[in-house]
């Protein structure tokens, strides 16, 4: 019996020492992409709880859940884990949004890997394609596929520098080396268009006519059509 009260109560102390134990400065730490468009100050602004900074609080009032959803708001972030661990050292791994291309028309940002909304960063700028046309920013499907296309295709994020899109949600491509406008049309059999306009740019580049062209079509899955400058 008298065993059994002593570690009752060595097991209360304990619970009650740790409890009130205070929260050591949050350790911030970023997976995946080394570019960081979300600093670590930043992160350390959201780790806010009551409007009060987390440390050197008792760790008992310290809401884990709420660290994360707040993190979690922020829209360059894709996904925040906060841990605590039991000395008190609380630890936020922090995964950014990855951008695949940034809209400049009326308004300027960047389109993420999943298609969503991504605010352009005053700490880091990603060279990725620049997007024009008629853009609105609750539909960018159309131009999230020709981007994902882009980022997943080495001729193509080698040499593309501009998307653009026309009112009618048809799609041009602009090269970096090369002033001819590519029509690909709608994304229709884009695999298809893609390996014809890979086609035309080695057989061109043999008989070196690239900067003959003002106009590279390619809406028709069948046939590459160039206009002449």
């Amino acid at each position: 019996m008298l065993l059994l009260v002593l570690v009752g109560f060595l097991c209360a102390f304990s619970s009650i020492r740790n409890s009130a134990r205070k929260v050591a400065a949050p350790q911030i730490k970023f997976v995946g992409d080394d570019n960081l468009f979300v600093t670590q100050e930043t992160v350390s602004k959201l780790l806010i709880q009551n409007q009060e900074t987390v440390t050197n609080k008792p760790k008992d009032i310290i809401d884990l859940n709420e660290l994360e959803s707040a993190l979690n708001s922020n829209p360059m972030i894709k996904q925040a884990q906060v841990f605590m661990s039991v000395d008190g050292l609380i630890t936020a791994e922090i995964e950014q949004k990855k951008p695949i291309a940034r809209v400049s028309t009326n308004a300027s940002y960047y389109i993420d890997e999943t298609g969503s909304f991504m605010p352009l960063s005053t700490n880091y700028t990603a060279r990725v394609p620049l997007v024009t046309g008629y853009i609105e920013k609750n539909d960018l499907e159309n131009v999230h596929v020709i981007a994902r296309k882009i980022q997943s295709d080495e001729f193509l994020i080698k040499h593309v520098v501009q998307i653009h899109q026309n009112q009618d949600k048809t799609i041009d491509l602009k090269f970096r080396s090369h002033d001819f406008r590519i029509h690909l049309g709608h994304l229709k059999l884009l695999d298809k268009k893609i390996n014809n306009l890979k086609a035309f740019y080695v057989k061109a580049m043999k008989d070196k006519t690239l900067d003959n062209y003002k106009l590279v079509n390619l809406k028709f899955d069948k046939q590459v059509i160039c206009t002449k400058k």
